[in-house]
This record gives C-alpha cells, sequence and structure tokens, in this order.
C-alpha cells in the first residue's frame, strides 16, 4: 500500500480509502454483515487506513454497521470519515446533535475525518447562518472530530467560495477522466490543492461505468505498453494526480478488495506515460460515442 499526506494531516494517509457506501447486501437488502466486515477488515489488515462512511448509506445502516465492524483494534488502525446530513440541518442546535448520535453509532468518541455532506447552493446557504463553522471549530476544539472538511456536488464557482470560506483540511470531490471538467473538476482540484486541502477523490469508476465490458473500449487498451484492467487503468489516472491524497471505492465483493489493494500498490503521482494519458483521452472519446 501507497500512503499520501495532506498538507494539515501529521500521518500518511492509504491512497485507497473503504467507501462504505456500496456493501455487500442480503436477499432483503440489509448489509451482509459477515462478508462486509471481513472486506473491510482485510483491506485494514492490508494497509488501508481510511474508511469513509455517512448517515444515510445503507438506508442509515452503514454509520452502525462499520462501529461494529471497527470493535477491537480496528479502530486504532484507520482514520475514520463520516459526514454532516446538510439537508437536514434545520438549527445550530441539530449540528451538535447529528454528530453525537453519529458518535454513538459508531462506538467512537471522535471522527477523524468530518465532511459536511454533498453542498449544494441551498445547503451551504442554509448552512452559513446557522454557524456551521462555528460548529466546526467547536466540535475541533472539543475533540469530536479532528480534521473538518466538505464533500461537493455543484459548480465551480461555488467550489472556490467554499474553499475560501473556511480552514479547511481537506475537500472530497467526484473525478475520473471522463469528468475533468463535472463540477470541481480539474481547476478545483487544482484550487484547493494551491490553498493547501488535501483531496478525497469519490467515483474514480464514475459508479462502475469505467469498467464495463466494451470491445471497442478494449481494443483501444491493447495498444498500451503495459496491459492493464480496467479498473487499474481509471484508478491510476486519478492517482497520477499529485493533488490526490485519497481515492475511494465502494466495494462491494471480497474480489473487488483484493484487487484494489493489489492495485494501490503501484498508483504513484505522475506515473502515467504520455502515451497512455493519451490512450486514457482516446477512450474517454470513445466512451461518450456509446454511453
Amino acid at each position: 500500500m501507497l500512503f499520501r499526506k495532506m498538507n494539515k494531516v501529521e500521518s500518511g494517509l492509504s491512497i485507497l480509502g473503504f467507501g462504505c457506501m456500496r456493501l455487500p447486501v442480503t436477499k432483503d437488502g440489509n448489509i451482509d454483515e459477515n462478508q462486509a466486515t471481513d472486506m473491510l477488515r482485510y483491506a485494514i489488515d492490508h494497509g488501508v487506513n481510511y474508511v469513509d462512511t455517512a448517515y444515510p448509506y445503507h438506508n442509515g445502516e452503514s454509520e452502525p454497521f462499520v462501529g461494529r465492524a471497527l470493535q477491537g483494534e480496528y479502530r486504532e488502525k484507520v482514520n475514520l470519515a463520516t459526514k454532516l446530513p446538510s439537508w437536514l440541518i434545520k438549527s445550530r442546535a441539530d449540528m451538535d446533535r447529528y454528530l453525537d448520535e453519529q458518535l454513538k453509532r459508531l462506538q467512537t468518541d471522535h471522527i477523524d475525518f468530518y465532511l459536511v455532506h454533498g453542498l449544494m447552493k441551498p445547503f451551504w446557504e442554509n448552512l452559513c447562518p446557522l454557524g456551521i463553522t462555528d460548529f466546526l471549530d467547536s466540535a475541533i476544539a472539543d475533540g469530536r472530530i479532528k480534521y473538518a472538511g466538505f464533500s461537493f456536488h455543484d459548480e465551480l464557482a461555488l467550489f472556490k467560495e467554499i474553499v475560501d470560506a473556511y480552514d479547511w483540511t481537506f475537500c472530497q470531490i467526484q473525478y475520473n477522466f471522463m469528468d475533468e471538467q463535472h463540477q470541481a473538476g480539474t481547476e478545483g482540484l487544482r484550487y484547493a490543492a494551491d490553498h493547501g486541502l488535501g483531496i478525497v477523490i469519490m467515483e474514480p469508476l464514475r459508479g462502475g461505468m469505467l469498467t464495463r465490458d466494451i470491445p471497442s473500449i478494449n481494443n483501444i487498451w491493447k495498444k498500451a505498453p503495459v496491459q492493464r484492467s480496467l479498473p487499474d487503468w481509471a484508478l491510476r489516472w486519478v492517482w497520477n494526480h499529485p493533488e490526490v491524497t485519497v481515492v475511494l471505492s465502494g466495494m462491494s465483493s471480497f474480489e473487488q478488495v483484493e484487487q484494489n489493494v493489489g492495485y494501490a500498490k503501484s498508483g504513484l503521482p505522475n506515473s502515467l506515460s504520455q502515451e497512455e494519458l493519451s490512450l486514457h483521452i482516446e477512450v474517454e472519446v470513445e466512451y461518450k460515442m456509446r454511453i
């Protein structure tokens, strides 16, 4: 496992983060707890030290599951990330209430990386007058959270406004080789990095789209000097950016965990050749024609 550092964080973070939004489920739709626990602990045993969940994932069951799965030595081995449900906040008191509930659900006395979840203009405009920055300062001061960040789903101008509004440690954005101009995009990625923020990436495989077995796409990748799987190509493109700290993967099978842990052994920044980057552009064009 490779590790990278955020400017304001002392310890290194694994370049692969375990996203707990797409855990395996049983026939009745509940988390398959035995399988999911084995997956999560295997990842941690093989170097993953960033685990990401959120209040609404799996109909509210992701946080309690993570709390159970991390009992014992596993909680001490990871940086735990979860998110304030920004759309549910009606008052300053709500912020403390949800955070305290999340601490109980996760069976921990602190959240390492706490994000304001899914910021869009209406949520941000609601949270600011309610005292979101005061809440984050207070939660850091009393030890309930260590580092404050936000995840984002809106336009670039708002992203820059939010970056400038607080002394964030990190942000989380959607980014992959199909989404360089989507939401924060490459410009936002660089803007955040220039302002000292660590960057966590979600949707590096675009919800699995970049792993679809399409013959014309496969034929492009066959021209590469080194043969890799589709998810490896997609993840490696994101890891190629030195601004990126952690890439989240919402893994739903043990095989995916094993594969992604393997890919993370060689996801170095600036490691793709110009030829390989050109192939990513060809693949992007082909995807846009086919999908």
